[in-house]
């Protein structure tokens, strides 16, 4: 290994360490502060600058021209950040180290205060949102039209609710007690002329006879339909908001008012409907339904008085279309006798409902048609069939048993 003189390097410079400034282009040692780095920069220290112990406060007050009038830091804030504010603290626990915070700083209260009202103001989009409502009237109708519609889809959905909660009690199974009640009525023992049921305000009985007409495979009879549609009278009176306001003619409406030479007779059925005897006016009412018998068939007519209709409704799907004239006649005479009002039933619609459950047997049509007046006077849709005839036989036997519809 080849040896160096040490001649080579007579000329090299020694680095001492001094206490000189060191030159702007030079990093500071590791423990200088940013502070410190900038002030060796721009302004010059003392020797004693180095030591951390160094009180920059008192040093800056000394300087010529006099004790600044706010203790230094304003003559630093020109020196340093032109624009800005400069707070100086000092960390009490480290003695004499000291921080330099380069934001804007004034009162301490204000900022406070204006913080927090910077909390509770709106947002922007809020502010501008009504300053362009003010300017275009259509955003306030538009805004009733959503509110309209918001009370639609509300009203909507509660139809809905009110439509299962019907339709569940429509379809109700009957206990066990029930059917043990329903079944000895139809098959227990006892003489034919018993009477089961005697309903005091018709003063209908039905004998054990009778209501074995509600047994699969038989025709129901006047007695049984008639009590049934009482039945439905006190339903809608003990529960007026839950049903439709009606009226329900017996099944010899029909045979008395359609009697006559040509027809029609409306005076054997005047006294029917008086205020003593309803405590209301058919004009009150939002339908009236009417049992049409034809010699073996039962079928039903509505005269629709919200809706302006007459609608006939046959389990057949037949269609009888002198029944809607005879109801014509006899609505608009009953109004002008009873309410002193006319109305002309010529304008209003004939209407052949045949989109509406049929029997597929020779012996459901009376079940059928009252089906057609329990759902009608619920205001619901005829959502059932066929298979559903002998559970509403024993529900209604059930019903006329304890002479209360459900």
């Amino acid at each position: 290994m080849t040896s160096v003189s040490p001649a080579l390097f007579g000329n090299r410079r020694k680095r001492h360490l001094d206490d000189s400034p060191l030159p702007p282009h030079l990093h500071a040692p590791q423990s200088r502060s940013r502070l410190r780095q900038r002030l060796c920069r721009w302004l010059p220290l003392p020797a004693e600058a180095r030591s951390f112990a160094f009180d920059m406060g008192n040093y800056i007050s000394n300087l010529p021209g006099g004790r600044p009038k706010d203790s230094g830091r304003g003559l630093l804030s020109r020196w340093f950040f032109a624009s800005s504010d400069l707070t100086v603290a000092t960390d009490e626990e480290a003695g004499t180290t000291m921080r330099v915070l380069r934001r804007r700083v004034t009162d301490s209260r204000k900022t406070a205060l204006e913080a927090a009202k910077r909390e509770k103001m709106p947002p922007y989009y809020r502010e501008a949102h009504e300053a362009a409502r003010r300017h275009d009237p259509r955003l306030e109708e538009i805004r009733s039209e959503v509110a309209r519609e918001l009370e639609k889809l509300a009203e909507i959905r509660r139809s809905d609710k009110a439509v299962e909660e019907d339709l569940f009690e429509l379809f109700k199974p009957l206990t066990a007690e029930e059917e043990n009640e329903v079944h000895d009525g139809f098959y227990g023992r006892g003489p034919s002329a018993k009477v089961l049921v005697l309903h005091e305000p018709s003063n209908i009985e039905i004998s054990k006879e009778k209501f074995q007409c509600l047994r699969p495979g038989r025709w129901l009879n006047d007695e049984v339909i008639n009590l049934y549609l009482e039945l439905l009278k006190e339903r809608e009176k003990r529960e007026p908001k839950k049903f439709l306001k009606c009226h329900f003619f017996n099944t010899f409406f029909y045979k008395k008012i359609a009697c006559g030479k040509n027809g029609y007779d409306y005076k054997s059925v005047k006294r029917w409907t008086t205020q003593r005897k309803l405590g209301y006016e058919l004009i009150e009412c939002d339908k009236i339904f009417v049992p049409v018998h034809k010699d073996v068939h039962w079928c039903l007519a509505i005269i629709n008085m919200k809706e302006k209709t007459f609608q006939y409704l046959d389990s057949l799907g037949g269609m009888d279309h002198n029944v809607p004239r005879v109801l014509a006649r006899y609505i608009a005479e009953e109004v002008k006798d009873k309410s002193n009002k006319v109305i002309n039933t010529s304008l209003w619609h004939e209407e052949l409902v045949d989109d509406i459950p049929l029997q597929r047997n020779g012996w459901d049509c009376g079940m059928f048609m009252l089906k057609y007046i329990d759902f009608h006077s619920r205001g619901l849709n005829l959502s059932f069939s066929q298979e559903h005839m002998e559970y509403f036989r024993e529900r209604t036997a059930k019903e006329i048993l304890r002479l209360r519809a459900d």
